[in-house]
């Protein structure tokens, strides 16, 4: 929901930290506290007696909420929600009225926008999907689709992670699954949904969110790509892209495989760390990646599987052939 005029949300930090409309600003008519006291006096003591301490912790605000709104729109002009468009965004509205505002307030409030996001996630999309096994720089091939024009979505930019157990090396904190879907339909809202959407092969869990059900059907019926790179160039993108991490860092995720790996393997790996032989690392993590993609890609429809190969990890130049993309004139896999 991209906002011309500025968007307040009036809700507590902790319900804006749990998602929020892209663009929002927070100014919070109770803290998380006050919120929490204002319920329970509401559930203990009834409305009238809850409205009644919300307007005396109000009242020492009001002079800062009009401060904060002037600074945040100084031509006066704000829309502001709530959760359901009701006493909260209804009594900062009049507020900011009363101080020579014109205020929106959002019917609905973002109970409603949450049953947007939702409903239109849930609609039909054209994906293609870009696969390959670990390695085989598809965030870097999605980027250079999207230099040249091409509609795209990053799933792990939008997750802030990489999906496998080295994914959140280098990463902010992720968003909640709630803002990870509001992120998402911020974005694929603003696509041509009759034209291709390039995307990548992701597992329904990227870190600690959740693509949609729906939306996740949709990819895993789409058309994939399947990107095939020598496991040289591969074991060399990954040192690339780890390397700059310390030893502790790399331990750490090499550790979360620990099970899969095997004990051997686990030490191996720990010794090559030690040595900075990332090359060796690469090459032993790449044995467990690859047997879980191969599953994965066992588990959809293989007329829908189609193959490149390329003998070396291009993105532009491997963007650039993809983009031809035509099902009857690929080798199935």
């Amino acid at each position: 929901m991209s906002q011309a005029v500025p968007l307040l949300d009036v809700r507590s930090p902790a319900e804006f930290e749990q998602g929020h409309i892209p663009g929002a600003i927070n100014v919070a008519l109770f803290t998380n506290e006050e919120r929490a006291f204002i319920g329970t006096t509401y559930k203990k003591e009834g409305k009238d007696k809850a409205v009644l301490e919300g307007l005396r912790i109000v009242g020492p605000k009001m002079a800062s909420i009009v401060e904060q709104a002037l600074e945040i729109a100084p031509e006066r002009k704000l829309k502001v929600h709530c959760w359901r468009g009701g006493m909260r965004s209804g009594s900062v509205g009049w507020l900011l009225r009363q101080a020579g505002f014109t205020v929106e307030v959002l019917n609905g409030g973002y109970k409603a926008y949450r049953q947007k996001v939702l409903q239109e996630l849930a609609n039909p999309f054209y994906f293609v999907v870009v696969g390959g096994p670990t390695g085989s720089g598809k965030t870097h091939v999605l980027k250079a689709l999207q230099n040249s024009g091409e509609q795209v979505i990053d799933l792990e930019g939008l997750a802030n992670h990489k999906g496998s157990a080295f994914g959140a090396l280098g990463e902010k904190a992720q968003p909640s699954i709630e803002q990870f879907e509001n992120n998402l339909h911020e974005l694929i809202t603003q696509m041509d949904a009759s034209k291709r959407i390039w995307i990548e092969d992701e597992s329904r869990k990227i870190g600690s969110v959740f693509i949609q059900d729906h939306l996740w059907l949709q990819m895993r019926n789409a058309p994939l790509i399947n990107i095939c790179l020598p496991i040289s160039e591969r074991v060399n993108f990954l040192v690339e892209e780890y390397g700059k991490f310390s030893n502790e860092e790399l331990a750490g995720s090499i550790l979360k495989i620990g099970k899969r790996l095997g004990g051997q393997n686990v030490k191996a790996c720990l010794e090559w760390l030690d040595a900075r032989q990332l090359h060796l690392v690469a090459e032993a993590s790449l044995n467990y990646y690859d047997k879980s993609y191969a599953y994965g890609q066992s588990q959809r429809d293989q007329n829908r599987i189609f193959t490149m190969h390329f003998d070396t990890l291009e993105p532009e130049m491997i963007a650039k052939t993809i983009v031809g993309f035509n099902e009857k004139d690929v080798l199935m896999c």
